[in-house]
C-alpha cells in the first residue's frame, strides 16, 4: 500500500525500512522543513500516514492529514488531554480515521493484557501495594510515558483501592509512577505489587525501537481496511 511518513527521526527511518521490506511504497515524507507537502498530490495519494512527532505537533498533523481524508496511525503522546474529545468527534462524526497507541510493540500489547489480568487478581489482596516505574532514553521529555499511563489506567480499572495515578506521591489511594531518564534506553516498564511477605514484579524491557516500528506498520496495514478511532485492542484480541 501507499504510506506517508510524518516525522523522519529515528522512528520514522526505522518504519520506512520495515514498510519497504514488507512491500509497501513510501509516497511522501514530511518533516519540520517541508510542511507544505501536506497539500501535495503525493501525500493525498497515501492510503495511510504514519505519524511519530512531538506532543505539541501531533494534533495539527492530524488536522492536516484529515483535510485530505488520509487515515493516520500515530504513536505521539501528550496531546490526548487537550485534544482527545475533538479527535474522537472527528472520527465518529466526520468519517476520519486515527489508529492511536501509546506503544505499538506487540510485546507491550501482551504485557498490557497480562497487567490488566494481574490487577484483577490483586484486587482481592489489599495487603499488596502497587506502584510503577518507567525508564527511557534522555531525549524523551514527557513523563510519565504514554505507555506507563496506559498501563496505569489498566490497573485503575481493576483495583478498587487506587483512585488515580500520580508522580511523587505517598498517598496510599494513588498509584505512584516513577520515571527515570538515562542513556539510550528504548523503554522499560515495571509494575510491582509489594507486601510484607513478598513482592510480585512484571517487567517489559524493549531491546530496541524495532518492535515499535514493526507494530506501527502492522497497524497501518490494519487501518487501511478499517475506520474510526482505533487502537491496539482492536488489532489484537486478547
Amino acid at each position: 500500500m501507499k504510506i506517508a511518513l510524518i516525522g523522519y527521526g529515528k522512528m520514522g527511518k526505522m518504519i520506512e525500512q520495515i514498510a519497504l521490506s514488507r512491500g509497501h511504497e513510501i509516497v511522501s515524507i514530511i518533516d519540520i522543513d517541508n510542511q507544505e507537502d501536506f497539500d501535495s498530490e503525493a501525500f493525498k495519494s497515501a492510503d495511510v500516514a504514519i505519524e511519530f512527532t512531538a506532543p505539541q505537533a501531533a494534533y495539527g498533523n492530524y488536522l492536516r492529514a484529515f483535510k485530505h481524508h488520509v487515515k493516520v496511525v500515530s504513536g505521539s503522546t501528550g496531546w490526548m488531554k487537550e485534544h482527545g474529545d475533538d479527535v474522537k468527534r472527528m472520527c465518529s462524526e466526520e468519517g476520519q480515521t486515527l489508529f492511536w497507541a501509546s506503544n505499538f510493540s506487540i510485546g507491550v500489547a501482551i504485557f498490557s493484557a497480562v497487567n490488566k489480568y494481574l490487577a484483577k487478581i490483586m484486587n482481592q489482596f489489599p495487603q499488596y501495594d502497587v506502584e510503577m516505574e518507567e525508564t527511557h532514553h534522555v531525549h524523551k521529555l514527557d513523563h510519565p510515558s504514554g505507555t506507563a499511563i496506559t498501563l496505569a489506567e489498566g490497573i485503575l480499572e481493576n483495583i478498587d483501592r487506587k483512585e488515580a495515578w500520580a508522580e511523587d506521591t505517598t498517598d496510599p489511594k494513588l498509584l505512584r509512577i516513577d520515571h527515570i531518564r538515562r542513556g539510550e534506553v528504548a523503554g522499560i516498564h515495571t509494575v510491582r505489587y509489594d507486601s510484607e511477605a513478598d513482592i510480585i514484579t512484571i517487567t517489559h524491557d524493549a531491546h530496541s525501537r524495532q518492535g515499535f516500528a514493526l507494530g506501527a506498520v502492522l497497524a497501518a496495514e490494519y487501518t487501511k481496511d478499517h475506520q474510526g478511532l482505533l487502537t491496539i485492542s482492536d488489532m489484537f484480541k486478547f
